[in-house]
This record gives C-alpha cells, structure tokens and sequence, in this order.
C-alpha cells in the first residue's frame, strides 16, 4: 500500500477523552523500547512520524495517526519499563484497557516482541489479556536485524511456545531498519480493510443490476 498522507491527529492522555474515530484503526502495543515507534515510520516511509527515544517510558499517551485519509494507525503506550512508578503503570493500563474496550473501529491488534528475548511476563499478560477479550492479536516480533538469519526459527518458536500461540496465529518477523517483513504486514491490513464478502457481493449484485438495466434502457 502506498501511503500519501500520514498525520498526527488525536493524542489523549490519561484523563482524556477517547476519539470517536469513523474509520478502521489498527492498534501497535508493545513494552517499552521494542521498536513500536520505529516501526509505524518504516511502514509509512518517514523518519520521523512517530517520535522515537533512547528513553524506554517517554510515550505517556495514545497517539492517534490518520493514515491515507482512510484509516487510524493507534500508537498504544509501551509497558513494563521499571524506573515508572507503580501508579503511572496502572494509570496507562487503565487508559490502553479503555481503549482496546471502547474503539468501536479496531480492526487488529498488533502486539510487538523483542525477536532477541523471550517475551516477559508483561508481554504475556498482554497477549492473555487480550486474547480473553475474545481477539486475535498479530505477533510481530522486531529487530530481526539484531540476530543471525539461522536464529530466526528458534528465536520465533520461543516466542510462540512462550506466549502459548495458537497454530492458526500469525507471527511476522520485522526489521524497521532493514525494512523486512513489512509487505507481509501490510497485507494483513490490506485484508482487514477489504469488505466483509457478504458486503462485496451485494456490491457487485447491485452493479450488474445497474449494468444490465442501462443496456436494457
């Protein structure tokens, strides 16, 4: 997909109030310093869209990116950086839960973990959290680049076995800086964006219709 516009349109804090978007958002979480940031330039082809930092706990809030003029790219706070208090912790769960709850446009959830590690407690409450919510989150497992190529499979079982997965679940290997994996993941969005089939027929149902009356006319 090509992307011809991309801007930084809502941004909410704690306290604030949640956009009542009209348009298909896709939500990125991830802990701290996994690549979330990195990864949302790399798929637009900016440098500097979503603010990166050395500092793992500097994005305290949702970000909220219209991509195209068509569809959301929603930035979630990173977790599980230590030096933030208790407080401030419980605070961005609250605020990232309200909005996986209440978005009444998510389309898919990815959930970013470092390739390098075996996702942390963190990352597994997550993934548990949100697949007890009753959705099917994309795995994209970051920073390939930071490993050798024969690593890929293990590195990739771990997670799986680690995050218990099921067979059926998607996991993308990534590299911002090498810029891999990321037509495959623009293709799950691709496809989370296309119509519904039902919706698709009917379409074309009502064109042919539409067609055959004009030459009948």
């Amino acid at each position: 997909m090509k992307i011809t516009s991309a801007e930084l349109e809502t941004v909410c804090g704690v306290t604030s109030r949640l956009p009542d978007n009209e348009l298909p958002e896709f939500a990125f979480a991830g802990r701290s310093n996994v690549g979330k940031s990195s990864l949302i330039n790399a798929l637009v082809g900016r440098k500097a869209l979503a603010r990166t930092s050395s500092q793992p706990g500097k994005t305290q809030t949702i970000n909220f990116y219209r991509m195209n003029r068509a569809f959301y790219f929603v930035d979630l706070p990173g977790y599980g950086y230590a030096k933030v208090t208790r407080e401030l912790t419980a605070k961005w769960g609250k605020m990232i839960e309200r909005y996986l709850v209440k978005s009444r446009m998510l389309r898919c959830i990815f959930l970013l973990v470092d390739i390098r590690h075996e996702p942390s407690e963190n990352d597994r409450a997550m993934y548990a959290w949100i697949v007890n919510r009753g959705l099917r989150p994309i795995i994209i497992a970051t920073k390939a680049d930071k490993i050798k190529r024969s690593q890929l499979a293990a590195q990739t079982k771990l997670i799986r076995t680690t995050l218990a997965m099921e067979p059926e679940d998607t996991l993308i290997v990534t590299s911002s800086s090498a810029k891999s994996g990321l037509d495959e993941l623009w293709r799950v969005m691709e496809e989370k964006l296309a119509p519904p089939a039902e919706e698709k027929g009917a379409a074309d149902e009502a064109a042919d219709v539409a067609e055959n009356a004009g030459a009948e006319a």
